[in-house]
């Protein structure tokens, strides 16, 4: 599949649920050294979902198109730039899987010890 045709890859994300991922957010922060209040902090800047909703969307194992579709996206979202497993964010037009990269972008900065105020893009 070339990088130019990524509508298979967008499916794939769209399609797989967030409960199936979640867990593996939680280790990579908590093997860091961060914990999984700061990662649900980094979750509810970008969704706008708090504990209960994030616990409620788990239990539904709802999907990443469903999980961003009805989510509250932060306006500084666009402010999350960089390379994550191998895609430019700011260049996916696919929404669902730019948002998809936003969280894992937010994550991967979370466990690589940078402080909060970068990784919520506060001035």
């Amino acid at each position: 599949m070339s990088k130019s045709d990524t509508s298979q890859h967008d499916e794939r994300i769209a399609n797989m649920s967030f409960a199936s991922v979640y867990p593996h957010y939680v280790t990579k922060v908590e093997k860091k050294g961060r914990t999984k209040e700061e990662l649900h902090q980094v979750i509810e800047w970008l969704t706008g979902y708090d504990d209960n909703k994030l616990k409620e969307l788990i239990e539904e194992k709802v999907n990443f198109k469903d999980f961003f579709k009805n989510a509250n996206l932060n306006e500084n979202a666009h402010l999350i730039k960089g390379v994550i497993c191998g895609y430019r964010v700011e260049d996916i037009t696919n929404p669902t899987t730019q948002q998809c990269r936003y969280l894992d972008k937010l994550v991967d900065e979370l466990a690589k010890g940078r402080k909060m105020e970068k990784i919520l893009r506060q001035p």
